[in-house]
């Protein structure tokens, strides 16, 4: 929210730092977050349709996913879209149009991060299609042999397809790297031979990411870590594709368990994820663009707000019928 590499739709500068160095965290964080993501739910849709059928997952995909980023942007997610506009070009002209073209430009607006939710209904799809061809299951079978020479020659494939299908002016909507890493992850890393071979070579996958991740932090500081060419660069892929395999590894090998705390947090995962930017963005119109409270409390109140804020929606919103379905995909218990 408050970065200075030109990152559209944001706050931006709030500090009087000629240089912001702390911004090299979300050149670390940036290439490998969303592609982790993509993976693993390629992963859960196998784990799913071991236990439903493509009819179920139709269903529970389109409710939960579809759903929530169609009908919840009208219902709900506009309220986003108004705080977008604040940080955007369209700030002035928001002021000056009738207030239906208002409202459906705040629609419009209001994707933020349901852009995700968009982007893996439509990798579901085509995944039932893709089952429907390979009714065998052969490409699966296939994925289980996959080694640790296959693992790390897939960063070619892998660098291609981030070349390809990718949305101008929106450049979140990489359709060639997260598809690849979707069906990846639905017909390679669902196999526990391969998730063992990830473990069994995380201590060579977590150097060399974390080498490629502080070279690209050095290398690109400074340009937009978001958009072309930097996204689509050898490095940017690269340092993506090892710190995924090392997530991946290294979580199957140390984080293999449950308590409360973890039970908590995984079921609340959704509603963060669907809240959180809410708070962040009334945090950084209302409060720190103003110059209202001081950056340091600026940062530490958007964090606050996007953990406190995104839970207490979810709680209020889930408990209301129907409208939780409008907005969180959520049916009603039998």
């Amino acid at each position: 929210m408050y970065n200075t590499e030109g990152i559209q739709g944001v706050v931006g500068r709030i500090t009087n730092l000629d240089v912001q160095y702390y911004d090299a965290f979300q050149y670390f964080v940036y290439p490998w977050i969303m592609c982790i993501l993509f993976i693993v739910s390629g992963i859960s849709s196998r784990l799913y349709l071991e236990k439903h059928s493509g009819k179920e997952f139709f269903k529970s995909k389109t409710r939960r996913a579809l759903v929530p980023c169609t009908i919840g942007l009208v219902v709900f997610q506009f309220i986003q879209g108004y705080l977008n506009t604040r940080n955007s070009a369209a700030e002035e002209m928001m002021k000056t149009v009738p207030w239906p073209i208002a409202y459906i430009i705040m629609i419009l607006s209001g994707i933020g991060v349901l852009w995700y939710l968009q982007v893996l209904w439509i990798f579901s799809m085509l995944l039932l299609l893709v089952r429907k061809i390979d009714k065998k299951d052969k490409i699966w079978n296939f994925g289980g042999k996959t080694g640790i020479i296959a693992i790390i020659l897939m960063l070619i494939p892998v660098w291609l397809f981030a070349q390809v299908l990718n949305t101008p002016i929106i450049c979140v909507y990489r359709f060639g790297l997260y598809g690849i890493l979707f069906f990846l992850g639905y017909f390679v890393f669902s196999h526990d031979k391969v998730i063992d071979v990830l473990k069994k070579y995380f201590f060579l996958f977590l150097p060399v990411a974390l080498i490629l991740g502080v070279a690209f932090s050095i290398f690109y500081f400074g340009d937009n870590y978001a958009d072309k060419p930097v996204n689509r660069t050898i490095l940017f892929v690269s340092y993506s594709w090892f710190a995924c395999m090392a997530i991946l590894g290294g979580m199957a090998k140390f984080g293999d368990f449950e308590n409360k705390f973890t039970k908590w947090m995984s079921n609340h995962s959704f509603g963060l994820y669907m809240f959180h930017y809410l708070g962040i963005s009334a945090v950084g119109v209302y409060l720190a663009k103003p110059g209202l409270v001081p950056p340091v409390v600026s940062y530490i109140l958007s964090a606050v707000a996007a953990f406190a804020g995104a839970y207490l929606l979810y709680e209020i919103i889930s408990r209301i019928p129907v409208y939780r379905w409008m907005v969180l995909g959520i049916k009603k218990n039998k």
